[in-house]
């Protein structure tokens, strides 16, 4: 039971933790302007080399390594990568 739990308590959640993390990366940074060039290269990168990921593991990489949709897209563990950049581009 617990990891349901667990599960639906993330998934009620998106993305928060990203934000939190993109908006701190950002002030230390002193602008978003490199973080929004990393994530857009990432992005790419991943597109164009497949992500060989375990889905136990996919909570612990910098961007979605699977693309699901429908239902399973209400347990992702990551926003969208242009809705990071979106949120990091309302900093400015």
């Amino acid at each position: 039971m617990a990891p349901l739990a667990a599960l639906l308590i993330q998934s009620r959640f998106p993305g928060r933790v990203s934000s939190r993390l993109n908006a701190g990366g950002a002030a230390i940074a002193g602008n978003p302007y490199g973080l929004i060039d990393a994530l857009r290269k990432i992005e790419s990168a991943s597109k164009q080399l497949p992500l060989d990921a375990n889905p136990a593991t996919a909570h612990m990489f910098i961007i979605k390594p699977f693309s699901a949709g429908g239902v399973l897209a209400l347990f992702s563990t990551h926003p969208p990568t242009e809705r990071r950049i979106q949120a990091l581009m309302d900093l400015r």
